[in-house]
């Protein structure tokens, strides 16, 4: 049994604490310590955070979001995308470093039209069609072959300092469920109907299934590739020269929650996840395996850093654990009814948000665990983390953001 002050309900009224210290009349900073670029509002941070506010119901909170929301959407760039942050000081916007950031898009316009959805606030949205017009756009022009989905390039999303690239998962269901979402909003039909192609060519490549024809694969490489594929779970992605092996957490749980596939292909993870957490003292690492000194893919990662190096095995993004990704796993365990995993993981993620490096007497809400030790590594204080904590326990409680 977890120590009383890894309680999952004073885990929850801890971070409900941290989305407030973190409110600035911009919106969500993604932390409240005085790190690098950490307060600054974020378009992934701000709107995840955001959405976790959404489900507390607390009203203070939920307008911090729609601040967060309207820095965002004031500062999308002409051809469509969003900056990754903004610095409320300056009011300067970053769209990223070596390249921007593919997710982004999608973030934006899931925050949007769930706020809009769960506040009623139905103006909010209306007032920024143009704008959802002009995201949807340009993830249509990134697809590149106009096949439904979109090139990544590397360093192209959350995990900006890993090695995949391609044909990413991840990215391809946040764009499924923007489009749902403002297809619905907005009596788009042609959005719901490329969502809809989207989710068919996401079933048929990224769960391998050796008794299909191999010719309506996305590309003929793949037929070669995915015979030494793993099972169970839905691939991280492919490009033209490999499918990743590694199981990638927030995919999989967004597949999920997304319910994408048949209820054969969701049991199937279910037991996936079932057996991983069953091995795993802790929270789950978001990539797995790690990438070791003799994988051929450390060359890919050994200099992919801004500032210091932070992928040796079992950290940051090679086999780290994001408390934000467990809590949208627990999430989507609660949503699909395994109510026992989804408890199990609330219980680990309070655990795992409680150590404070700094402070023994506050809660430490870490940016990244170590994935063997689950040592806190990272930045502290971290309202994303916090919100894979919130999001946890209102999915566990029955209020859901709209699928």
């Amino acid at each position: 049994m977890a120590p009383p002050l890894a309680d999952p309900a004073e885990a929850a009224r801890q971070a409900l604490a941290l989305l407030r210290a973190a409110a600035t009349p911009a919106g969500f900073v993604a932390s409240v310590q005085p790190t690098a670029n950490y307060q600054r509002v974020w378009a992934r941070d701000g709107v995840i955070t955001g959405l976790a506010a959404l489900l507390s119901e607390d009203q203070e909170l939920i307008q911090t979001f729609r601040a967060t929301l309207v820095t965002v959407f004031d500062h999308q760039h002409p051809t469509g995308f969003f900056p990754s942050n903004v610095d409320p000081a300056t009011g300067r916007a970053s769209y990223g470093g070596n390249c921007g950031r593919v997710d982004n898009v999608s973030w934006a316009v899931i925050g949007l039209l769930q706020f809009a959805g769960l506040t009623g606030d139905q103006t909010f949205a209306d007032q920024r069609l143009s704008q959802v017009e002009r995201a949807c756009a340009v993830l249509d022009a990134w697809e590149f072959n106009g096949r439904h989905l979109v090139y990544v390039p590397q360093s192209g999303d959350w995990a900006d300092e890993y090695v995949q690239h391609g044909y990413v998962l991840y990215d391809q269901l946040l764009r499924v469920w923007a489009l749902e979402l403002a297809g619905r909003h907005f009596g788009r039909a042609e959005w719901l109907d490329k969502a809809a192609a989207i989710r068919a060519v996401l079933v048929r490549n990224y769960w391998p299934d050796p008794t299909a024809d191999p010719a309506t694969l996305y590309s003929p490489a793949l037929a070669h590739q995915l015979r030494a594929a793993p099972r169970g779970h839905w691939l991280m992605g492919f490009n033209p020269a490999r499918v990743y092996r590694q199981f990638d957490l927030a995919a999989n749980a967004l597949a999920l929650l997304l319910e994408l596939g048949d209820a054969r292909q969701r049991a199937a993870l279910v037991d996936t996840l079932r057996q991983r957490l069953a091995t795993t003292p802790g929270l789950l690492p978001a990539f797995d395996p790690a990438i070791g000194p003799q994988d051929p893919l450390m060359a890919e990662l050994a200099d992919n850093y801004a500032y210091e190096f932070r992928n040796h095995p079992g950290e940051f993004h090679n086999g780290g654990s994001w408390p934000v990704w467990n809590g949208w796993l627990a999430a989507a365990l609660a949503q699909h009814g395994a109510a026992a995993l989804a408890a199990d993981l609330r219980q680990r993620l309070a655990v795992a948000n409680r150590p404070n490096l700094l402070d023994a007497a506050t809660w430490g809400f870490y940016e990244n665990l170590h994935g063997q030790t689950q040592q806190p590594i990272g930045v502290p204080y971290c309202t994303w983390s916090a919100a894979g904590q919130l999001l946890a326990g209102a999915y566990a409680e029955g209020r859901y953001l709209i699928r």
